[in-house]
């Protein structure tokens, strides 16, 4: 599935994880017609970028006593819960979110909106250039903020493919995460109910963990940090989305590094589907994929 097919703004605004990251021909299926780094807010899609946000980053004062931030990636592929959509071709995407004050110290809950992009290539059959996800949901923060939740909606826009592609989609998901210190613990559910290039109901779920390399020191600007991620997509007409099963796994680990405000990351990323269930294309191949971000 590419990420038409299997699509955060990219980590921009929080761990959505994940977002954050698909577009599909018609009866093709979404693998052939894209090839795709989940979930936090700023980014849709999930991949490597997500796993390397620098915490504590300045934001631009905004109404209501809000903030804004926005975030620019460059990526060596945009890849869609392990499908690439961009036939493992290079990815620009940038991200712009909204999000308000916390209701109170006592009630620690904000809401927010954004945007995030990315071009696209599903082949030379399809003409859809570009990929542009509207955000919002809201958050909330327990147990001296260590336990996070994350309900959100997002719309899924391809644009310059034709209509009968049906390749715009919505998703509704809940993040759950915890932060223990020597690592921090994810976990999503996501449901669209008709997905990607019309391919009916699916459920996205996936797990991640990273573990910060707090013993390496050689500046306050430098942090380093270890991320793996493993999740699930069922997809209830899978032919349509342009795989051969009804569900796959995906996986990737990696490494993320935070310089003076510039987040980097290396990323392996795989699924278990080869070429012969991946739309006879190599969108859903392993490979390494290299990620340079930046939030501001």
């Amino acid at each position: 599935m590419n990420r038409g097919s299997l699509t955060a703004l990219a980590a921009g605004v929080g761990f959505v994880l994940a977002g954050s990251a698909a577009a599909q021909e018609p009866n093709q299926g979404q693998a052939q017609t894209q090839t795709q780094t989940q979930t936090q807010t700023p980014t849709p899609g999930q991949g490597p970028a997500q796993a390397t946000e620098t915490p504590a980053k300045e934001f631009w004062k905004a109404p209501f006593g809000g903030s804004w931030t926005a975030t620019f990636a460059f990526a060596t592929d945009y890849s869609y819960r392990g499908i690439s959509q961009t036939q493992r071709q290079i990815a620009i995407q940038p991200a712009f979110t909204y999000e308000t004050p916390t209701v109170s110290e006592k009630v620690p809950l904000s809401a927010y909106v954004g945007a995030w992009g990315s071009n696209v290539y599903f082949g030379n059959t399809n003409p859809t250039v570009a990929e542009i996800d509207l955000i919002t949901g809201l958050r909330a923060k327990a147990l001296d903020n260590k336990l996070t939740f994350d309900l959100g909606y997002i719309r899924y826009n391809y644009l310059g493919g034709p209509s009968n592609l049906f390749q715009d989609f919505n998703e509704f998901g809940l993040v759950v995460g915890y932060d223990f210190g020597l690592a921090q613990l994810q976990g999503a559910v996501r449901y669209s109910p008709n997905f990607f290039g019309n391919s009916g109901i699916a459920w996205y779920k996936w797990g991640q963990l990273i573990v910060p390399l707090s013993f390496i020191k050689l500046n306050e600007n430098v942090s380093f940090k270890l991320f793996g991620t493993l999740g699930n997509q069922y997809v209830e007409r899978f032919t349509n989305y342009g795989i051969g099963y009804n569900n796959y796994w995906d996986w990737q680990v990696g490494l993320g590094v935070s310089l003076w405000g510039v987040d980097l990351s290396i990323a392996y990323v795989d699924t278990n589907l080869d070429q012969s269930t991946c739309a006879a294309t190599m969108n859903c191949d392993a490979r390494a994929i290299f990620t340079i971000s930046k939030t501001f």
